[in-house]
């Protein structure tokens, strides 16, 4: 049985390598004992061995605000100054999502040393049995 090339740009990394190295990620972080590290990068860094490697990994990072789903006749109305209601209400978390799977859940915030751009507070780590 042949494994997948992983393509030049990097895009077909191989999921199962990929899995692989989020699920040891996430044991990492969720390990209990010992003195508990500044900040989750410097727990991993410390702890994984070739983490140069791992930590060099692009991955793509959406954070999802919602969705919606209409029929193709109201998609092909859709002109500038039209609104589309999404799924979700005000103040409801919104899913931080990599590489296609949803990994946290968190609420937006504005930058405090930029008061012009949004961020993400993460409000949930999701584990993955409940990804599955």
């Amino acid at each position: 049985m042949t494994q997948p090339n992983p393509e030049p740009n990097g895009g077909d990394l191989g999921e199962d390598q990929l899995n692989r190295a989020i699920e040891e990620l996430r044991g990492v972080l969720h390990e209990e004992g010992g003195p508990a590290p500044t900040t989750g990068l410097e727990a991993v860094a410390g702890t994984i061995r070739n983490s140069g490697v791992i930590m060099n990994i692009p991955v793509d990072v959406q954070i999802v605000l919602g969705s919606a789903e209409m029929p193709v006749s109201e998609l092909m109305a859709l002109q500038k100054g039209s609104t589309v209601a999404l799924n979700r209400r005000i103040g409801e978390p919104v899913d931080v999502m990599v590489n296609g799977r949803r990994i946290a859940k968190g609420e937006i915030t504005v930058l405090e040393h930029d008061p012009s751009r949004f961020g993400i507070r993460l409000t949930e780590i999701i584990t993955a049995a409940k990804t599955a």
